[in-house]
């Protein structure tokens, strides 16, 4: 059995949250703090959908969403006034995980089919209103979709034989019978809703009731008990915490056991105070929370290594880090956008030797060189086209755009990032 996730829901219209589609009561005039309430407390995944009339109202959604990703730290998928590629690149730019299109509406497909060429599969999700849609459009699902979102409770073992791709069910049901029903059913990665979205749901505590009818629901399991690790005399073990995507050491604190169980628990980094003799979660007064990536323990299980998504400042400081004061040597405070680029190339080099279906990185190696080549020109010529607009978003996401591109190429002509800083250095 997979994990399963709480993925609450937020309408937005007019800039403000409402409580359902049919129903424009305003539930949060503060949506960006909606949406970090729910990171804060538990939830896995958002799901945002845009209910605007107009360009206008569509161009402030769009802005909300990107301050909705500055500050939580689980992904988020949105959807909603989606017409053309444009519309799913605005959505992607603002930060989403997947932009999910509406695969009831007529002629779906070939936006569908359109849209995950060029983003690729694992960036679009479909939502769907009925079983007989699925029925007759699964194939398409299968092929360009990577999640499915049922707009209400379908007969879910119907569904299991028709598409093996996971599925959110939003639904309005208030009921905890049906929420874990629901949860239950083999081929449903997630439930969302009124259920999960309400503003007094505690997802730590729900996972809970859940764990007791035997769903699984964490994203974290601990392969070793706490008993296990070597602690100190008062029962604390050191945690060294590094930023997973710059490597940059960002603190040292300690954690007993019961922080270690609320670290596993919620996701969040949690530590033990010494000086106030108490547990405290990282982030929870001034919102610079820490989000687990991977915790590892050392050769002797005396030490832990947290690999961490950290949100703002991790030094009280206001400094990124604690270790920020050199006292020997020269140690430049930097971030290494060369361990970034290696890694994005070493996955498109194991994308090459070990094809993984609906991949758009596999898509271009079968398609050939002159595919290849095609796509880092009109990704040059996007890049012009975005330097011309006023919003440097684009720009830096044209930019990736054509760099993850040239990176196909150097693996399909078999040149690496030392052949290119080599020739730079030689310059």
């Amino acid at each position: 059995m997979s994990y399963k996730r709480l993925t609450p829901c937020i309408f937005i219209k007019n800039g403000k949250a409402i409580k359902w589609f049919d129903d424009h009561t305003v539930i949060a005039n503060d949506v960006i703090a909606l949406a970090k309430s729910y990171g804060e407390h538990g939830a896995d995944e958002l799901l945002i959908f845009d209910l605007s009339d107009n360009d206008k109202e569509h161009d402030q959604t769009i802005g909300i969403l990107k301050k909705i990703n500055r500050v939580i730290g689980i992904p988020m998928t949105a959807g909603g006034n989606i017409h053309r590629l444009e519309d799913v690149k605005k959505i992607l730019y603002a930060g989403a995980k997947r932009a999910m299109l509406n695969l009831s509406k007529t002629d779906s497909e070939n936006l569908i089919e359109e849209v995950s060429t060029r983003f690729g599969k694992a960036r679009i999700a479909v939502s769907l209103n009925d079983f007989d849609t699925l029925f007759k459009k699964h194939h398409c699902v299968e092929k360009w979709c990577s999640e499915v979102v049922f707009m209400h409770r379908l007969d879910l073992n119907s569904v299991e034989y028709l598409t093996e791709i996971p599925c959110v069910v939003l639904t309005d049901t208030m009921e905890q019978s049906e929420i874990l029903k629901i949860l239950k059913s083999d081929r449903v990665k997630g439930v969302s809703g009124m259920f999960v979205s309400h503003e007094d749901m505690d997802f730590n505590e729900f996972k809970e009731i859940c764990a007791g009818e035997g769903i699984r629901m964490t994203s974290f399991e601990s392969i070793l008990d706490f008993s296990e690790l070597k602690v100190n005399e008062q029962g604390l073990i050191p945690v060294i915490t590094q930023d997973y995507q710059t490597k940059d050491v960002l603190m040292m604190a300690y954690m007993n056991e019961e922080a270690f169980e609320h670290t596993v628990k919620t996701g969040r980094m949690t530590y033990y105070s010494r000086s106030r003799k108490q547990q405290w979660v990282k982030g929870e007064t001034s919102g610079h929370f820490q989000y687990v990536k991977s915790l590892t323990v050392d050769c002797d299980k005396d030490t832990i290594l947290a690999r961490v998504e950290q949100i703002g400042a991790a030094c009280h400081t206001g400094n990124r880090t604690c270790f920020f004061q050199t006292i020997i040597g020269n140690d430049a405070e930097y971030r290494n956008p060369q361990q970034i680029l290696e890694s994005v190339y070493r996955t498109i080099q194991d994308r090459k030797k070990n094809p993984k279906e609906g991949s758009y990185t596999n898509y271009l190696f079968d398609k050939g060189i002159d595919k290849i080549l095609k796509k880092v020109g009109e990704e040059a010529t996007e890049i012009v086209i975005a330097a011309k607009n006023s919003d440097p978003e684009e720009i830096k996401y044209e930019i990736s755009d054509f760099l993850y591109h040239a990176m196909v190429l150097m693996v399909e002509k078999g040149i690496t990032w030392e052949d290119v800083a080599e020739e730079l250095a030689n310059r």
